[in-house]
Parts: C-alpha cells; structure tokens; sequence
C-alpha cells in the first residue's frame, strides 16, 4: 500500500517534474518530512560515534526500501544482500563523510555491488533452494493481525510485482528513485547513465505504471 502512494506520488503530469511527477518545491515522500530528515541526521552523527540505538533508527528507516529494490532487481536470497550491504557499512561507517542523504546513496550503491558481486558468484555456482520446516503449520497459528499483516504484505507484493514487470533497467531505476528516494543525479552516477537518460527511462517507466490496475488502485482497494 505505501509502495503504490510513492509510484501514484512520482506519476508523470502536466505540471510535474518528469523525472518522477515531483511539483516544484515538492520533497519526495520517501525523504520524509523535516522533522524525520533532521532525526536521521542526528541519528547519522550518533551512529558514527557508536551509538548502537542511533544505528537501529537508521535501519528501520532505511532497511525496508532497501529490500524492496534488491527484490525488485531480481536477485536471488535478497534477504542475504542486505545483510552483507549493512554488514559492510557497519564496518566502513567510521570512515564515511557526508549527510543522510549522501548515507542513503551509499547504502544503495553498496547494495548494487553486492548484488551484482553475488549474482556473478552463483552463476558460477548455482545453488539449490532447500524448503525451510520451520515455515509448516504457520497458517494455523495466524492471528487477526497477522492476517491484516499478510494483507499489507500481499498489496506491497502485488506493486512490487507491477514495477519487477517493466524491463529490468526500467524497474530498478523506478526503485531508486522512487523507494530508495535517491535523485535523479545520484541514480544516474550509480547506474553510469546521464540525468537525461534517467530521467527519460524513470519518465516512460511511470507512465507504464500509472495504466497498471494494481498501482491505480487507492487504499480502499486493500
């Protein structure tokens, strides 16, 4: 459901920003508001200092966006990516300079790598799923809200399906942008395109999305 406000959010108008439907003036929904922006901050400064609580608010902001792209992008065990990427900023964090905003395009250039790192490795050697036993039985022990729980999680699923749906190079782009929150400039310096090309990608990628039923729909839907 948040997933489909921040594409209805960044859709392409006559008056919007078209690399992502942004008014003038108009800060995208991820960046949150002022008051989030400088708490991040601070927690950002704190989090260099050592601060183990300053770094837990970082990941709870952060974590989720950042899961939604590498599953996006199609990686496999996306699970296991996120965790070496914040594993790695945990250790390189004392070196890092700059803002939130700078942490955030860090984190998710940190991601690509590792993503694409993984990938080469299991091409060379595949790996085979094993199911996992401790999932057996999980239907019998849902409650009301874990019911509302899967809900959530199924219209989350259901978006992330639509954007995973466009060419490759199209849906990750929309996820920097739109759920990662980066700029136009920081995803065209990670991805090693023009502004003008990712603007023109992230622009014919929404005005795909914005005809997709499962984006259109409000939250009524679910």
């Amino acid at each position: 459901m948040e997933l489909r406000r921040r594409v209805e959010s960044h859709r392409p108008d006559s008056t919007g920003d078209r690399a992502g439907g942004l008014r003038p003036g108009q800060t995208p929904p991820d960046d949150g508001g002022a008051g989030d922006q400088d708490e991040l901050e601070r927690a950002l400064v704190e989090a260099r200092s050592g601060d183990e609580v300053a770094f837990s608010r970082l990941w709870r902001e952060l974590h989720p966006p950042l899961l939604r792209y590498l599953t996006v992008r199609g990686d496999e065990a996306p699970e296991d990516i996120a965790a070496e990427t914040w594993l790695q900023v945990i250790r390189d964090l004392h070196g890092f300079q700059g803002g939130i905003t700078q942490f955030r395009a860090w984190l998710f250039t940190v991601a690509r790598h590792r993503a694409i790192d993984q990938g080469r490795a299991r091409a060379a050697r595949p790996v085979v799923a094993v199911a996992d036993p401790a999932g057996a039985g999980a239907a019998e022990r849902s409650s009301p809200s874990a019911e509302q729980a899967a809900e959530e999680r199924a219209a989350t699923s259901s978006a992330l399906r639509a954007v995973a749906g466009l060419p490759p190079e199209q849906a990750e782009l929309v996820m920097l942008r739109v759920v990662a929150g980066l700029d136009v400039a920081t995803v065209a310096n990670l991805v090693g395109k023009s502004p003008g090309a990712v603007r023109v990608a992230v622009h014919r990628a929404l005005k795909t999305l914005a005809q997709d039923p499962t984006v259109r729909s409000t939250s009524e839907a679910v």
